[in-house]
Parts: C-alpha cells; sequence; structure tokens
C-alpha cells in the first residue's frame, strides 16, 4: 500500500509525538503513525509484536484504538496492555522483549492533548527517528497483512516488580497524589500492599483532571499533598505527572525536594555498592549535585536535557542512575534503565525507612545553594536555536568558562548560568545559580546582557 498523508508538522517533536486532539493531532494521523512503526518493526523482524498502552485521557480511546487498527492492518501482532502509566508500557515491551511499544498519551500537557511516546527494540526512539517516522507515513511506506490483536493484563507483574523493589526496614506514613492520571490505579495497589499507613489522593483516573494539573514540577499542582502531610503529620509524600514518568516528592514539613536533589539522596544510596559508578544529571542541575556525586565516589556526567537523549547516554555508559530536574528518574540499577516514577517513589520510600532519619534530616544534610526555578519565556521556533548559537559565539570571543552540552551553561567566580532552546516548545530555558544572592544577582545582570544583545527580554 502507499498512500499520501498530509500531518501538522509541529506535533513531531525531539522525544515524542504531541498535539491538540482532534485538530493538530486526529485518529486518521494516530492510524498513519502506527502504520509506519509497525512497518519498521516487520523491517527487522519476521515475528514482530508491538505493545500498546493508553493514559486516561477522554481522546486516548478513540487514538489507541487507531494505533492497534495500524498496526494490525500491517500484519504485524499488537499486544494491548490497555490503561496505565507510560512506564507500565514500558515495562511490557522489556519483559515480553517486544520489537517495539506505542503509549498513547498527553503526558502533563492540557486535556484536550495528546500523543505517542515509543520505545523500539528496549531502546529510545526519538530526534531522527520520529523525522523519519514521520517521512514513511507521508509517503505511505507501509506493509499489508492482518495481524491478531491480543489483550494482556501486565499490572499484577508490574506492580509486583514495584513492591519487590521495596527494601525498607521501619513503616512510613506517605501520602501519594496521583493528580487523576494514570497512574491511579497502580498508586492505589502500591498503597494497599506496602507496609506502613498510606493515603492516597485523586486516585481516580479522569481525563479532565479535575483536582489539578498533573505536572509535579509546578508548586501550585503540589498544594493539596504539601497540605495533607502537613496536616496528617505524614513521613512523605509523592505525586505524579499525567503518565507517571516523572515524579514530585514532599518531606515531612511540606517542603519540595527537587530533582536534582532527589538525585543525591539516591546517588549516595547507590554509590555505597557501586563505587565509581558514572551517575548522569542534565545541564539544569545544581553544581552541588555533581559535586556531592564526586565526593560521594562517584563520577558525575552532565548531560542534556530530554528523557530520550539522556536514557541513550546512560545505556552508552553503563550508568546506574541518572535524573533531570524535571522529575524524570531513572534506574539501571535493578531495573530496566527507563524513568518510572512509581518505581522512583518505591526506591525513595526505601532509602527513607532504612535511614532511620526524617526526609526533612536528609534534605537538610544536603549541599545548598542559591537557585532560581527553571525560568522558561517564549521564543519563536525559528528563533530560539540561533539566539543559542549567537551567545556561544561571543562567550568564545570573550574567552568564557561555559559548556555546550546543551545550549551554553556558563561558569563564573559567583556560580553559573544556564540558556538553552526548548526541543519541545517554541521556548527559552534559563537557570542561574550561586553561593549568595549577590552573586546570583550578578549571574542574572549577565544573562540579561546575553539575551539584550540578541534581542530577547529576560523576564
Amino acid at each position: 500500500m502507499s498512500t499520501s498523508h498530509r500531518f501538522d508538522p509541529a506535533i513531531f517533536r525531539e522525544y515524542d509525538i504531541r498535539g491538540i486532539a482532534g485538530k493538530s493531532l486526529c485518529v486518521e494521523d494516530a492510524y498513519m503513525i502506527a502504520r509506519a512503526f509497525a512497518a519498521k518493526a516487520a523491517a527487522v523482524m519476521p515475528d514482530a509484536f508491538i505493545c500498546v498502552g493508553r493514559d486516561g485521557r477522554m481522546s486516548s480511546p478513540e487514538m489507541a484504538d487507531a494505533v492497534r487498527r495500524g498496526i494490525a492492518d500491517s500484519g504485524v501482532k499488537v499486544v494491548d496492555i490497555g490503561l496505565g502509566p507510560t512506564p507500565m508500557l514500558y515495562f511490557a515491551a522489556y519483559t515480553m522483549k517486544a520489537t517495539g511499544g506505542i503509549m498513547v498519551t498527553g503526558s502533563h500537557n492540557p486535556p484536550d492533548h495528546n500523543g505517542f511516546k515509543f520505545v523500539f527494540r528496549n531502546k529510545a526512539f526519538y530526534g531522527e527517528d520520529i523525522q523519519s517516522l514521520r517521512r514513511a507515513a507521508e509517503r505511505g511506506d507501509f506493509v499489508n497483512g492482518k495481524g491478531a490483536v491480543a489483550l494482556r493484563d501486565v499490572r499484577e507483574d508490574y506492580i509486583a516488580t514495584l513492591i519487590k523493589a521495596y527494601n525498607g526496614t521501619r513503616k512510613l506514613k506517605v501520602g501519594w497524589d496521583a493528580g487523576n492520571g494514570a497512574t491511579g490505579e497502580i498508586m492505589t495497589a502500591l498503597c494497599e500492599r506496602l507496609p506502613g499507613e498510606h493515603v492516597a489522593l485523586n486516585a481516580a483516573i479522569d481525563g479532565t483532571f479535575p483536582a489539578h494539573h498533573p505536572d509535579p514540577t509546578v508548586p501550585e499542582n503540589l498544594e493539596q499533598i504539601i497540605e495533607t502531610v502537613r496536616g496528617k503529620r505524614l513521613d512523605a509524600g509523592i505525586a505524579f505527572d499525567g503518565d507517571g514518568d516523572r515524579i514530585g516528592a514532599i518531606d515531612d514539613e511540606g517542603e519540595i525536594l527537587w530533582g536534582d536533589q532527589l538525585l543525591m539522596l539516591y546517588a549516595a544510596d547507590i554509590l555505597r555498592e557501586k563505587p565509581g559508578a558514572i551517575i548522569i544529571a542534565d545541564v539544569k542541575a545544581s553544581g552541588a549535585l555533581f559535586d556531592e556525586i564526586a565526593r560521594l565516589g562517584g563520577v558525575p556526567l552532565m548531560w542534556k536535557t530530554g528523557h530520550s537523549l539522556i536514557k541513550s547516554k546512560m545505556a552508552e555508559t553503563g550508568a546506574p542512575l541518572a535524573g533531570e530536574m524535571s522529575g524524570h528518574l531513572f534506574f539501571a540499577d535493578k531495573y530496566f534503565g527507563y524513568d518510572d516514577a512509581l518505581y522512583a517513589a518505591v526506591r525513595l520510600l526505601g532509602l527513607l525507612s532504612r535511614s532511620g532519619k526524617k526526609l526533612s534530616d536528609l534534605r537538610k544534610s544536603l549541599p545548598k545553594r542559591i537557585n532560581t526555578p527553571e525560568i522558561r519565556f517564549e521564543c519563536d521556533d525559528q528563533r530560539k536555536f540561533p539566539v543559542i548559537a549567537e551567545v556561544k559565539i561571543r562567550l568564545q570571543a570573550a574567552k568564557a568558562d561555559f559548556s555546550d552540552v546543551d545550549g551554553v551553561r556558563v561558569n563564573t567566580k559567583d556560580g553559573w548560568w544556564l540558556l538553552r532552546a526548548s526541543n519541545t516548545q517554541p521556548m527559552l530555558v534559563a537557570r542561574c545559580e550561586a553561593m549568595d544572592h549577590a552573586g546570583l544577582d550578578r549571574l542574572k545582570d549577565d544573562l540579561r546582557r546575553q539575551l539584550s544583545q540578541s534581542g530577547v527580554e529576560f523576564p
């Protein structure tokens, strides 16, 4: 079969496919993308099969049906795992040794958005892979056949694997917030089976997200779990994004632990057993994290932001642990090397239980810096990368100390500032970190001057 199809090019992102359901991303798009992915699978494996999962968004059942039809009409077997978080789809694909996997999910995007995340032969599928998929789908480079569709319930196996990862020694009181996202059912099972006392919030999977938006990197979305932790005097609080691959964590005082702080705790735990191991973090992470990894006897590696990029670097280097400020945390230590917030939660509770300390005490023991949050501001897609290139040229001319692994991260006597282009949105992303407030102000001034020279106003 060969037939042409036109997509909205903006839906094809660096790490996945995302659009507004029924507008920039329609059911026919889903079908054609699935056909192209199935053809790729069939080309590498004669008895190929693809796992398909979906999140709880209102448009996901129809999108998932189109994906299943697209795969089956290509003569490739479909293993449908149904409703659940993205990491459960990864789990199914890895444990079943599937040729590939497609997750229908809008992640933490607004309720009317949807999209697809992929895994192919147990590897991240991103960048040129996604662009190649687009070209094949547009050309109609498909194969024909009649593939079987099988239902496979992997929930019990997945839950059992998560429970097995818990190695705590004292019972904890924990609050959990699924944000009405796709983790709700699995989260509820963990609450029932883990030792201790557990309070589950917003566990009903509801694609309208009635309680709050499911993005734990935004402090306002954590207000309910913070209030619960403080009001019920819990030991910790855990929150998830819409598809369960990003974690938010709250200590017993109701304070947020960010991605780099969680990485420090995990790194200390893992490096006791694996001294000298490489630990990867993205360019937005605190300098304190990289210093702490080295102090603990590990090898810190700064890498590009993006869950697919991090996963690939982990596989390349053999790192047992990696993470991003966004809450994507990756364990190859005793796990599969992908981002699973439910697994990260169980590991956090295990190390907290064994520590004999309060999570707030662990947080306060971490090295401190003064930093801005991640600052995101609009910049046209056609302009954002040239802005970074212009700043880099000026830094080179000034013989500045900087890394260009992802955008520019500039080191000064005060600390560092970062400027990078978002791979998924028409935005620039900035962050600054210093030892004191005066240094932080100087860093922000440096960044503001650089942006001004490229005609961009720093918010």
